[in-house]
């Protein structure tokens, strides 16, 4: 859990074993159930376009940035295939060569 999250749950009352609930008070049903609802969070926030699985995608990718490796950003995702988690360091990766193929090439005398 990221940590501007984990202090967002610390600092709000928890209501027994679950940290997101229902307008009922209720554990939602089923994780479709709880997108639907983001969906509708997002809306009432003018966060237009915005999902659930588009928070976690963006994590992942900030995950890379930040150095992580592959198989940490699987640990995290819970993903079970390696290749679900490379999405995020394939891309990360290139730009880094690229930094470093350029940082090399600027020295040159053409």
């Amino acid at each position: 859990m990221l940590p501007p999250l984990a202090e967002a749950i610390a600092s709000v009352p928890v209501i027994g074993e679950t940290y997101l609930l229902t307008a009922e008070g209720q554990a939602f049903g089923s994780a479709d159930s709880l997108g639907r609802r983001f969906r509708i969070w997002c809306k009432e926030a003018d966060l237009i376009g915005h999902s659930a699985h588009g928070v976690r995608k963006a994590v992942g990718h900030l995950l890379a940035e930040a150095g992580c490796t592959q198989y940490q950003i699987m640990t995290i995702h819970g993903h079970t295939q390696a290749k679900t988690s490379e999405v995020y360091t394939k891309g990360v990766e290139r730009w880094r060569l690229a930094q470093d193929a350029m940082r090399t090439i600027r020295g040159l005398k053409w």
